[in-house]
């Protein structure tokens, strides 16, 4: 990345480790890196403050190149090409899979397949998110860079080309002539394993290249997908195993912060946490692909939170760290530009300490399907979530600040009633399904009463659809999860109602507003936003359960156009479909996943009529 300037958000791949990522542009620059774990502090992030940011740029010094790039097939390894008249490159950026997060290594191999070509190499880092100073030290082919804030944080940068000290950057000038290898390795200091020779350095590139490829390659190999789409269903769920803690088996929603819903905007979150929302729906992605243990490592996560839970007296939060911890404060880095000047940044997020109820239904969701499909619900588990449904028992009539975690007023979101009704349904069929000694007659009585809340007391006559807030007459695309989660039928005549509502206020060809704030609806914050993509492949999703199963393929297909280069989504589209927000979202492609796997299916039994 030039000093000063921007790439698109969608000009990004990501690679990971299992415990963090690093996004890699078009042009061959890691312009963000958390290290050495998802939550950790930003090493590169010029992607928020080109100047002050921090990068790994590694570019040809050559006049007029074009540059493409491409994931290996079914691997997360990722290869840019650097093409022109005087040569062509090729340069491979993966990382090592690590039982542990300190092992964190990053490997550059750049290759010449064509004539011969001179590169430079910058290595930037900014710890710390760009507050910290640190001090360089090494030889001609080993650097080391050491934080003067946390010096545990230091890491080696290793080469087979000679590297040049320049105040606290480090750099390499060099060309290669056809099939020559110029490698660059970040390896964290760790005692945890064997520091690696830098004459060992090809070897160690050959092997973990190898290893990697074939992890990934097995991984994909496991799923149970073969319908239509796959590639894009594939890489889908690539990215949300990249999302997950290898070591805790939790998952973020969005590995960055701080990327704005518009450009120059304040909507600038933190998503690198672990949402009780987007996790459940991740593990039910991942469970209709045939990943159970991803969904038992996450179940084995809700189980310690529910352990600690129950020794501090406390209820279920909305997000946590990815080792559980609860508190998440939030701070403005205001010394960072942002994203083309979209401030404040910010790390931490306040949300963590909203009023949510709907937390409580995606996670019995998914506890109930575990069960369902893998068998795994033992009453000791049980005897810790139960506590959990007699709260909601007592607390559904409670507004709050729903699934769109509105920074205003609480108030009565019938998203938030919706999954109360889904977590009493779901927690009466496990107890049923394992005659555990639950008071289910109280538990069918209370989900009655909020049946018949919602269908009642949501529906708005003037408008002839099911509105956001009780009494209210503004739409919210949340809605869509109604015929979804089961709770009315996709061809129930108030549902197609409401689903004609939806395509006339918050519809734009395939592209779904989750609320618009242009109609009244508000959300305590200022400006505007994008279409949330997610929302579409619900509203895709939401067609083709009614039937409509044309339509929902040719939106999906259009839906899928909006991919980057790689097939990989953030979290909203702006006015000209660049892709805005925390990249990639977990929510998204999860989405994607869903209406793929149900389209597909009733296209089947369609096509055998």
């Amino acid at each position: 990345m030039a000093s000063g300037t921007y790439q698109p958000i969608a000009n990004y791949g990501i690679i990971g480790n299992l415990h963090t990522v690093a996004l890699v542009s078009m042009t061959g620059s890691v312009d963000f890196m958390c290290f050495t774990r998802f939550d950790s502090p930003s090493l590169f992030a010029s992607l928020l403050d080109a100047q002050k940011g921090g990068t790994f740029a590694i570019s040809p010094q050559l006049d007029d190149v074009d540059t493409k790039q491409l994931y290996l097939p079914d691997t997360t390894v990722l290869l840019t090409r650097f093409l022109s008249e005087d040569g062509v490159a090729e340069l491979t950026d993966f990382m090592p899979i690590k039982t542990v997060e300190q092992n964190c290594v990053l490997v550059r191999d750049v290759v010449v397949t064509r004539g011969s070509v001179p590169f430079r190499m910058r290595c930037q880092p900014r710890f710390d998110y760009a507050r910290a100073d640190h001090r360089v030290e090494g030889t001609e082919y080993e650097v080391t860079f050491t934080s003067l804030a946390n010096p545990l944080s230091s890491f080696r940068l290793i080469s087979n080309v000679p590297l040049v000290i320049g105040g606290q950057d480090v750099y390499a000038e060099f060309t290669l002539s056809e099939k020559e290898h110029a490698q660059f390795i970040i390896e964290s200091s760790s005692v945890d394993e064997k520091r690696l020779a830098a004459d060992a350095l090809i070897h160690y590139t050959t092997t973990g290249f190898d290893d990697t490829v074939n992890y990934w390659k097995d991984w994909v190999g496991k799923s149970q997908y073969k319908g239509r789409w796959r590639e894009m269903v594939n890489r889908s769920a690539m990215t949300l195993k990249l999302l997950t803690s290898y070591q805790f088996g939790s998952m973020v929603a969005a590995p960055t912060f701080g990327l704005p819903s518009v450009i120059g905007g304040s909507r600038n979150w933190d998503y690198r946490y672990t949402w009780i929302r987007d996790a459940a729906f991740v593990m039910y992605a991942f469970m209709r692909l045939g990943y159970q243990d991803e969904a038992s490592a996450f179940m084995h996560w809700i189980e310690r939170e529910l352990d600690t839970i129950e020794q501090a007296g406390e209820t279920l939060q909305l997000m946590y760290t990815l080792d559980g911890h609860r508190e998440l404060p939030e701070q403005e880095l205001d010394y960072l530009e942002g994203y083309r000047q979209s401030a404040p940044v910010r790390i931490g997020n306040a949300a963590y300490a909203q009023f949510q109820l709907d937390i409580y239904g995606e996670l019995m969701d998914s506890i109930y399907l575990h069960d369902k499909y893998h068998g795994a619900i033992t009453y000791a588990f049980w005897q810790k979530m139960e506590p959990q449904i007699e709260y909601v028992c007592a607390n559904w009539q409670r507004a709050d600040h729903g699934i769109w975690e509105v920074r205003g007023e609480e108030n009565e979101f019938l998203q938030s009633r919706l999954m109360c009704w889904v977590a009493l349904d779901r927690a009466i069929k496990v107890v049923e399904h394992r005659s555990f000694p639950s008071p289910v007659e109280r538990w069918r009585e209370v989900r009655d009463e909020i049946f018949r809340d919602i269908y009642n007391n949501f529906w708005n006559e003037e408008k002839q659809a099911f509105v956001q807030v009780k009494g209210s007459n503004t739409l919210d695309a949340a809605v869509l999860l109604m015929p979804l989660i089961r709770f009315i039928h996709p061809h129930e005549l108030r549902w197609l109602s409401t689903l004609e509502a939806i395509e006339r206020e918050l519809v734009s060809d395939s592209l779904v507003y989750r609320y618009r704030l242009d109609a009244g609806a508000e959300d305590g914050l200022e400006g505007e936003e994008g279409t949330f993509t997610m929302c579409s492949f619900w509203y895709v999703e939401c067609l083709s359960r009614a039937g409509q199963l044309e339509k929902a393929r040719l939106l999906f297909e259009k839906m899928l156009g909006y991919a980057n280069h790689l097939g990989l989504f953030a979290e909203q589209l702006g006015r000209r479909g660049e892709q805005l927000g925390n990249f990639p979202q977990a929510f998204t492609h999860l989405g994607l996943i869903s209406a793929a796997y149900d389209l597909n299916r009733r296209l089947d039994n369609f096509q055998t009529y």
